[in-house]
């Protein structure tokens, strides 16, 4: 499907009148990036440091953003290469703090059963985990074995292991679509005003 949307990007994007006796399309209006997109085909059984080692035996860049595509966020990219560019490490990581899925109930001190306060979704437990986007240099390729190879596994542990690895800290909106109800959310938010990775007009 991806593939068809970009290999009929005008049809899809713009208003046309289709001449079906000439075989002529006239196009009236089009919206044109100035994308040039590869779409790699690694197969189903690829993992994601497999496929990292596709994208990266097609660009010549030293230096590459690299996100998962399934969390949104409103990290500040050049805030985010402002800090790798002030490091040697190898691998930057995005680290988050994810939301809470239910309210946090605080007790109260003189009665066991009383609530002091209640506060709707807070953040997790306070743990960091890794949010999906990174800044990494072309030297990690090394690292990539084959289609099989998992980031997160043994590339991401060497990386930490040689301190190669550094975490970018973002305490702003970030937001997992793993599941129908992540969807819902995300979805409503984007209708509303309160979304937070929109940052264009």
């Amino acid at each position: 499907m991806i593939k068809e949307y970009f290999l009929n990007y005008k049809a899809h994007t713009s208003s046309f009148t289709i001449d079906i006796a000439d075989n002529l399309i006239q196009y009236h209006s089009q919206f044109d990036e100035k994308w040039k997109i590869t779409l790699l085909e690694t197969g189903t059984h690829s993992m994601t440091g497999g496929r990292l080692k596709a994208a990266l035996e097609f660009s010549q860049e030293d230096c590459f953003y690299f996100t998962y595509g399934d969390g949104l966020s409103d990290v500040d990219i050049n805030l985010l290469k402002e800090f790798h560019s002030e490091g040697s490490q190898q691998v930057t990581m995005t680290a988050v703090q994810p939301p809470g899925r239910f309210g946090s109930l605080v007790w109260s001190e003189k009665d066991p059963n009383g609530i002091i306060n209640f506060r709707e979704k807070p953040k997790g437990d306070g743990a960091w985990v890794n949010g999906g986007f990174f800044i990494l240099q072309r030297e990690v390729l090394s690292s990539l074995e084959d289609y099989s190879c998992v980031w997160e596994g043994a590339p991401l542990n060497h990386f930490a292991s040689t301190d190669q690895l550094k975490a970018f800290k973002h305490d702003g909106f970030w937001y997992p679509m793993d599941t129908l109800r992540d969807k819902l959310y995300l979805n409503e938010l984007w209708k509303s005003a309160r979304c937070p990775w929109r940052i264009w007009q």
